[in-house]
């Protein structure tokens, strides 16, 4: 179990705190944007804005034959209305102001929502689904790594209550990583597990096959899209009030109102208006969507009943997704993510350090020495970099056939691949100087938000609509001070004669 526990973690590690790292920015994903995204940081409308207000962006994606054009309501973390309509070619978005109903300038970025989340779960590896299996890959060792970390650790309820702070380095990291391990294990097994689950028809695509003729039809059946199953029409067919099937919707559901509107196949005979009930006061997912005919406005179906399983599955779903509205939740996820990323750097550093006195200056030693730097501390730069290339970069910035939001990312790539280098090429000064660089851009992607938007920590404080803005420059300072500790005692350390983390090997460890 311990052979299997360290390979687990030494082989899939940096994939692991890649996806853990990205994941726990999610949580605050909706945040993010908005301080990536300037242009969207207005305070909410009381009142809101009626569909048919948007009906000149419906009119846009009629005229560009649009595949399917779709609405989402503000909400208490997105105080916007946002519009997107894609073709065969390409996704059209735009925000609007929810009380003027004006289109708000493109902050040409993808964000959080649109970068950060999906790399959670596929790598931004896209091709035959490569990226998902990886993680899925990852998320099984995740498994056995939190399996086999129960049965080496016989004292477990001691180990949870020793953390000897001045003890040697290795001791220390020993003792993080297992009070990290512990404090989260059932937030280790839940999330790793559940994240399985959502992926479970890309693993398992054979029970999938069995029942339905195709992945499409399934995929409209378990998420209540069944009406979506019909033939792309004839053009030409008007697309009815969209007001008059929202009060439909609303009346069907006692009050509530919709969380995003749908219209597929716009312009179309076939054209579908959908209504998709919030799920912000419930862990389970249960996608209850009310459908209309788009041209005549018939009441057509609503999807709200779940079996057993798909309930579980739903509440598994939820349970990872966080679609519900709790900040407190919120918080402790986020927290606990932190945790994990913990759990998983301190398994690196444990191991190195109970190595170093022997393979030090061996092949695989140094392989595990750059991959441990680039994936832990290196990626941590690399978005940072990104909040910055987001601060820095012009509106209409293009270079060599990119447009703006593709050099952010861009940015991200060449400064992740940069400290893989530098881990390797330095070993003995990546992590002070990684620590160091991670203190100067954390610092200097508030300063840059402050210099480009006017919006510095006192204002966005006082202002209840801009606290997410607060909050992501109060974690990033609380970010780079604890990086700039962290690099001071490495340089007292190596002033000291004494190189970073290392010590003596402890036996039996």
């Amino acid at each position: 179990m311990g052979w299997l526990h360290t390979w687990a973690g030494v082989v899939l590690g940096s994939i692991l705190f890649a996806i853990f790292w990205m994941g726990t920015l999610s949580v605050f994903d909706s945040e993010i944007d908005l301080w990536m995204k300037p242009a969207t940081r207005i305070a909410p409308a009381h009142n809101v804005l009626p569909l048919e207000s948007f009906r000149s962006s419906l009119d846009e994606a009629v005229a560009a034959k649009a595949l399917f054009w779709n609405v989402t309501f503000p909400s208490d973390r997105d105080a916007v209305f946002h519009t997107h309509f894609g073709t065969r070619k390409k996704m059209i978005s735009h925000d609007i102001d929810p009380v003027t109903g004006r289109v708000l300038p493109d902050s040409g970025t993808l964000g959080a929502s649109e970068f950060i989340f999906p790399f959670h779960y596929t790598l931004n590896i896209t091709l035959i689904n490569i990226g998902e299996w990886v993680v899925g890959l990852a998320s099984m060792a995740m498994l056995i790594l939190c399996l086999t970390g129960i049965i080496i650790h016989r004292k477990i309820f001691v180990d949870f209550f020793t953390f000897r702070v001045r003890s040697k380095p290795r001791r220390m990291l020993l003792d993080l990583h297992n009070i990290s391990g512990i404090l989260g294990l059932p937030f280790h097994i839940a999330l790793t597990f559940s994240g399985l689950v959502l992926l479970g028809a890309t693993y398992f695509p054979a029970g999938v096959n069995a029942v339905y003729p195709n992945t499409r039809i399934y995929f409209f059946e378990s998420n209540g899209l069944s009406f979506l199953s019909v033939k792309h029409g004839k053009p030409g067919a008007p697309v009815v009030s969209l007001d008059e099937t929202f009060l439909r919707a609303r009346s069907l559901w006692g009050g509530d109102t919709p969380h995003l509107v749908l219209v597929a196949n716009p312009g179309m005979t076939t054209s579908r208006i959908a209504f998709f009930r919030g799920n912000e006061n419930q862990v389970v997912i249960d996608r209850d969507v009310i459908a209309f005919d788009g041209s005549t406005g018939e009441f057509l179906s609503r999807s709200s009943h779940l079996t057993p399983i798909m309930r579980s599955q739903r509440f598994l779903s939820g349970l990872h997704l966080i679609e519900f509205h709790n900040w407190v939740l919120r918080w402790i996820y986020f927290l606990l993510g932190l945790g994990s990323c913990m759990l998983i750097v301190t398994g690196f550093l444990f191991w190195m350090e109970s190595r170093r006195k022997k393979q030090e200056g061996q092949i695989g030693f140094r392989l595990v020495e750059g991959v441990a730097s680039g994936s832990v501390t290196g990626i941590i730069l690399a978005t940072l970099a990104f909040f910055i290339g987001n601060r820095l970069l012009p509106s209409d910035a293009h270079l060599l056939g990119l447009e703006r939001s593709a050099l952010e990312v861009r940015v991200f790539y060449f400064v992740w691949f940069t400290a893989f280098l530098h881990g390797w090429l330095r070993p003995r000064q990546v992590w002070f100087g990684q620590s160091a660089a991670i203190s100067l851009l954390a610092f200097a992607a508030v300063i840059l938000n402050w210099i480009t938007t006017g919006d510095f920590l006192l204002r966005t404080l006082s202002h209840r609509y801009l606290w997410p803005v607060a909050g992501m420059d109060v974690v990033l300072l609380a970010g780079g001070v604890l990086a700039l500790l962290i690099a001071m005692h490495l340089f007292r350390r190596a002033r000291n004669g004494v190189l970073p983390l290392r010590s003596t090997e402890v036996r039996g460890a």
